[in-house]
């Protein structure tokens, strides 16, 4: 049975790009790639909305980029998360809990 893939809702992007960097720094394909993995296929970030995100994050000093050389010897940008990014991570990852929290007793009483 091939694997359905399910729209991310609005405003989890930030959260897995967070999330995702602190695991360790990483390139934008490779937070793209890394998500795909962990979620068995099932979350895919659009290049269209993966770069936009970065360059938000980046602007509100989340995260901070570096050039560096990727896995297949290219010049790449890699992220990584700043001190305010790893506290950021922490609320939203707080307001993800308690909204999907919310959601399943909603669900649950329905």
């Amino acid at each position: 049975m091939p694997t359905q893939h399910v729209d991310l809702p609005q405003g989890t992007l930030d959260l897995l790009i967070l999330r995702t960097l602190a695991l360790g720094p990483q390139h934008g394909w490779g937070i793209s790639e890394r998500v795909q993995q962990i979620s068995s296929d099932v979350l895919r970030i659009q290049q269209g909305s993966l770069y936009p995100a970065l360059h938000r994050l980046e602007r509100k000093g989340w995260i901070k980029p570096r050039w560096g050389t990727s896995e297949n010897n290219r010049r790449a940008k890699f992220y990584e998360l700043t001190k305010s990014g790893r506290r950021q991570l922490e609320v939203e990852e707080d307001a993800w809990k308690k909204l999907t929290a919310a959601v399943a007793q909603v669900l649950g009483t329905a």
